[in-house]
């Protein structure tokens, strides 16, 4: 009997947690939230960026002009995307925000250096890369955001077991 009392003890406390642990009636994190707006406002910006590329009619002379227009909004949304703060549950993604961010710098000037005077077939090429692994980093971004391990060419994940930690130096054991 005795038994039996702590068994439903134990599963009211487990319920408890669960609910605490899933929010149950808690406003979410301020700062967490604002980031989810500025990363929804992100992508949200980088749809709009591919429907105008798409759009661009390559044999038009102002195409040339409306690229790199469009590179140049691209270029000022990523720099303000790296500079969002980044909530505590993504620090993982800080540095490839950068990244992405600088990537897309090296792809604007890249891009303007093969188009804005004689065309230049190297700087484009370069151009194409940067703007590609800029893109690429969004895409390991947009994934962890989603809750995805992230996967890919040049993708490592490492992860952390809350078991892997010691919070009492084994130095002074004993001693």
């Amino acid at each position: 009997m005795f038994n039996n009392k702590r068994l439903k003890v134990c599963g009211i406390t487990v319920a408890m947690v669960c609910l605490l642990m899933a929010g149950c009636g808690k406003k979410e994190d301020p700062e967490l939230e604002a980031y989810r707006e500025s990363m929804t406002s992100f992508y949200d910006s980088l749809n709009q960026y591919d429907s105008e590329l798409n759009a661009l009619d390559p044999d038009d002379e102002a195409a040339k002009l409306q690229l790199l227009d469009i590179l140049d909004r691209m270029n000022s949304t990523y720099k303000a995307m790296a500079e969002t703060p980044v909530p505590e549950e993504f620090s993982g993604i800080a540095d490839i925000s950068v990244e992405a961010a600088d990537y897309m710098q090296k792809a604007d000037e890249f891009y303007h250096m093969a188009y804005d005077n004689e065309f230049d077939s190297d700087s484009e090429m370069l151009a194409a890369q940067y703007y590609e692994r800029a893109n690429s980093r969004a895409q390991v971004i947009l994934q962890v955001l989603h809750g995805e391990v992230p996967e890919g060419e040049g993708i490592s994940v490492e992860t952390q077991s809350t078991y892997e930690f010691s919070t009492i130096d084994s130095s002074t054991d004993g001693e």
